[in-house]
Protein backbone atom coordinates (compact mmCIF):
# COMPACT_ATOMS: atom_id res chain seq x y z
CA UNK A 1 0.00 0.00 0.00
CA UNK A 2 2.67 2.08 0.97
CA UNK A 3 4.69 1.60 -2.58
CA UNK A 4 1.04 2.52 -4.04
CA UNK A 5 1.17 6.14 -2.81
CA UNK A 6 4.34 6.52 -3.52
CA UNK A 7 4.10 5.68 -7.00
CA UNK A 8 1.06 7.77 -7.21
CA UNK A 9 2.56 10.90 -5.69
CA UNK A 10 5.80 10.75 -8.12
CA UNK A 11 3.76 10.68 -10.60
CA UNK A 12 2.00 13.49 -9.78
CA UNK A 13 5.69 15.21 -8.97
CA UNK A 14 6.86 14.67 -12.69
CA UNK A 15 3.31 16.17 -14.09
CA UNK A 16 3.33 19.41 -11.87
CA UNK A 17 7.12 19.45 -12.96
CA UNK A 18 6.48 18.86 -16.61
CA UNK A 19 3.27 21.07 -17.19
CA UNK A 20 4.50 24.85 -16.82
CA UNK A 21 7.62 23.90 -19.06
CA UNK A 22 5.23 22.95 -21.56
CA UNK A 23 4.17 26.30 -22.37
CA UNK A 24 7.33 28.49 -22.03
CA UNK A 25 9.32 25.74 -24.84
CA UNK A 26 6.44 26.51 -27.08
CA UNK A 27 7.71 30.42 -27.29
CA UNK A 28 10.52 31.17 -29.45
CA UNK A 29 13.11 33.18 -28.41
CA UNK A 30 16.35 34.81 -29.06
CA UNK A 31 19.55 33.11 -28.96
CA UNK A 32 22.36 35.26 -30.30
CA UNK A 33 22.90 37.39 -33.18
CA UNK A 34 25.62 38.82 -35.39
CA UNK A 35 26.60 42.12 -34.39
CA UNK A 36 25.96 40.83 -31.04
CA UNK A 37 24.20 43.06 -28.89
CA UNK A 38 25.96 45.83 -27.19
CA UNK A 39 28.88 45.41 -29.61
CA UNK A 40 31.04 48.46 -30.92
CA UNK A 41 32.13 48.16 -34.53
CA UNK A 42 35.00 50.27 -36.32
CA UNK A 43 33.85 48.58 -39.79
CA UNK A 44 29.99 48.34 -40.85
CA UNK A 45 28.83 44.79 -41.56
CA UNK A 46 27.37 43.96 -44.99
CA UNK A 47 24.43 42.10 -42.98
CA UNK A 48 22.67 41.47 -39.51
CA UNK A 49 22.33 38.21 -38.67
CA UNK A 50 19.48 36.97 -36.01
CA UNK A 51 19.41 33.20 -34.14
CA UNK A 52 16.24 32.15 -32.60
CA UNK A 53 15.35 28.86 -30.44
CA UNK A 54 12.82 27.89 -33.18
CA UNK A 55 12.49 28.27 -36.82
CA UNK A 56 10.88 31.67 -37.47
CA UNK A 57 8.18 31.43 -39.76
CA UNK A 58 9.19 34.03 -42.64
CA UNK A 59 5.11 35.35 -42.93
CA UNK A 60 4.82 36.73 -39.14
CA UNK A 61 8.83 37.62 -38.81
CA UNK A 62 9.45 41.39 -39.27
CA UNK A 63 12.91 42.52 -38.59
CA UNK A 64 13.74 46.52 -39.10
CA UNK A 65 16.88 48.41 -38.72
CA UNK A 66 17.33 51.43 -37.22
CA UNK A 67 20.30 54.01 -36.87
CA UNK A 68 21.04 57.85 -35.14
CA UNK A 69 17.78 60.10 -35.97
CA UNK A 70 15.85 57.20 -36.37
CA UNK A 71 17.06 56.72 -40.37
CA UNK A 72 16.05 53.55 -41.73
CA UNK A 73 19.30 51.15 -41.96
CA UNK A 74 17.63 47.83 -43.35
CA UNK A 75 19.07 46.94 -47.19
CA UNK A 76 16.63 44.78 -47.65
CA UNK A 77 14.09 41.69 -47.07
CA UNK A 78 15.27 39.08 -44.95
CA UNK A 79 16.52 36.08 -45.80
CA UNK A 80 16.09 32.65 -43.74
CA UNK A 81 17.78 29.73 -42.96
CA UNK A 82 16.83 27.26 -40.43
CA UNK A 83 16.29 29.39 -37.17
CA UNK A 84 18.61 31.97 -38.61
CA UNK A 85 17.21 35.49 -40.05
CA UNK A 86 19.56 37.91 -41.71
CA UNK A 87 19.08 41.57 -43.22
CA UNK A 88 21.39 43.57 -45.13
CA UNK A 89 22.51 46.28 -43.85
CA UNK A 90 22.68 49.38 -44.92
CA UNK A 91 25.30 51.97 -42.78
CA UNK A 92 25.01 55.91 -42.56
CA UNK A 93 26.89 57.81 -39.80
CA UNK A 94 28.33 56.61 -36.88
CA UNK A 95 26.22 56.23 -33.98
CA UNK A 96 24.02 53.80 -31.83
CA UNK A 97 21.80 51.45 -34.12
CA UNK A 98 18.82 49.59 -33.26
CA UNK A 99 17.61 46.11 -34.75
CA UNK A 100 14.22 45.27 -34.10
CA UNK A 101 12.32 41.71 -34.58
CA UNK A 102 9.35 39.86 -34.06
CA UNK A 103 8.88 36.33 -34.41
CA UNK A 104 5.57 34.15 -34.38
CA UNK A 105 5.90 30.74 -31.66
CA UNK A 106 4.36 27.39 -31.84
CA UNK A 107 1.62 28.49 -29.16
CA UNK A 108 0.72 31.42 -31.53
CA UNK A 109 1.86 34.40 -29.27
CA UNK A 110 4.58 36.33 -31.17
CA UNK A 111 7.84 37.70 -29.45
CA UNK A 112 9.57 40.84 -29.70
CA UNK A 113 13.00 42.40 -28.68
CA UNK A 114 15.72 44.18 -30.16
CA UNK A 115 19.32 44.36 -30.14
CA UNK A 116 21.59 47.35 -30.38
CA UNK A 117 25.18 48.11 -31.61
CA UNK A 118 27.58 50.52 -31.99
CA UNK A 119 29.21 51.85 -35.02
CA UNK A 120 32.30 54.05 -34.16
CA UNK A 121 32.88 55.10 -37.84
CA UNK A 122 30.08 56.24 -40.25
CA UNK A 123 29.89 56.44 -43.86
CA UNK A 124 31.79 60.03 -44.94
CA UNK A 125 28.08 62.76 -46.17
CA UNK A 126 28.54 63.34 -49.51
CA UNK A 127 29.99 66.46 -50.69
CA UNK A 128 27.95 69.39 -51.83
CA UNK A 129 27.71 69.86 -55.75
CA UNK A 130 30.46 72.93 -56.60
CA UNK A 131 28.04 75.50 -58.31
CA UNK A 132 30.81 78.04 -60.10
CA UNK A 133 31.07 81.38 -58.27
CA UNK A 134 30.70 84.30 -60.80
CA UNK A 135 33.31 86.89 -61.42
CA UNK A 136 32.21 90.52 -60.02
CA UNK A 137 34.66 91.53 -62.49
CA UNK A 138 32.40 89.91 -65.74
CA UNK A 139 29.39 91.70 -66.45
CA UNK A 140 27.07 89.05 -66.94
CA UNK A 141 25.00 88.92 -70.23
CA UNK A 142 22.15 90.65 -68.56
CA UNK A 143 24.21 93.56 -67.29
CA UNK A 144 26.20 93.14 -71.05
CA UNK A 145 22.50 94.05 -72.37
CA UNK A 146 21.81 96.93 -70.47
CA UNK A 147 24.92 98.36 -70.54
CA UNK A 148 24.58 98.32 -74.76
CA UNK A 149 23.82 101.20 -76.02
CA UNK A 150 20.73 100.96 -77.94
CA UNK A 151 19.39 102.55 -80.90
CA UNK A 152 17.12 105.34 -78.91
CA UNK A 153 20.28 106.29 -77.55
CA UNK A 154 22.54 106.85 -80.19
CA UNK A 155 23.76 110.48 -81.11
CA UNK A 156 22.17 112.07 -83.43
CA UNK A 157 23.09 112.12 -87.06
CA UNK A 158 24.99 115.26 -88.36
CA UNK A 159 23.05 115.67 -91.58
CA UNK A 160 20.47 118.02 -90.10
CA UNK A 161 23.42 120.10 -88.63
CA UNK A 162 24.97 120.90 -92.25
CA UNK A 163 21.78 121.07 -93.78
CA UNK A 164 20.95 124.11 -91.01
CA UNK A 165 24.46 125.14 -92.24
CA UNK A 166 24.32 125.12 -95.75
CA UNK A 167 20.98 127.36 -95.86
CA UNK A 168 22.82 130.13 -93.99
CA UNK A 169 25.48 129.80 -95.95
CA UNK A 170 22.54 129.83 -99.16
CA UNK A 171 21.33 133.02 -97.51
CA UNK A 172 23.96 135.17 -96.97
CA UNK A 173 25.28 134.43 -100.69
CA UNK A 174 21.49 135.88 -101.18
CA UNK A 175 22.00 138.96 -99.46
CA UNK A 176 25.03 139.75 -101.07
CA UNK A 177 23.93 139.51 -104.70
CA UNK A 178 21.07 141.57 -103.57
CA UNK A 179 23.78 144.00 -102.47
CA UNK A 180 25.58 143.92 -105.39
CA UNK A 181 22.02 144.73 -107.75
CA UNK A 182 21.83 147.54 -105.63
CA UNK A 183 24.84 148.58 -106.17
CA UNK A 184 24.70 148.20 -109.32
CA UNK A 185 21.09 150.11 -110.23
CA UNK A 186 22.59 153.16 -107.92
CA UNK A 187 25.73 153.40 -110.00
CA UNK A 188 23.54 152.91 -113.05
CA UNK A 189 21.47 156.52 -111.66
CA UNK A 190 24.52 158.20 -110.94
CA UNK A 191 26.06 157.68 -114.65
CA UNK A 192 22.49 158.55 -115.90
CA UNK A 193 22.17 161.88 -114.16
CA UNK A 194 25.80 162.92 -115.07
CA UNK A 195 24.98 162.48 -118.89
CA UNK A 196 21.25 164.22 -118.65
CA UNK A 197 23.68 167.10 -116.86
CA UNK A 198 25.82 167.63 -119.76
CA UNK A 199 23.18 167.73 -122.41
Amino acid sequence: MARTWLAVLGVAVGVSVLLPATPAAAHNSLTGSDPRNGARLAAAPKRIELRFLATPAPGTTKIAVTGPDNVPATGGAPTFAGNRVSVPFTPGPAGLYIVGYRVGSTDGHPVSGEIRFTLTTGTPAEPPSATPATSSAAPTSTEATSAAPTSSAAPPSPAPAADSRSDDGGSGWLWALAAVVVLGLLGGAVLLRRRSARD
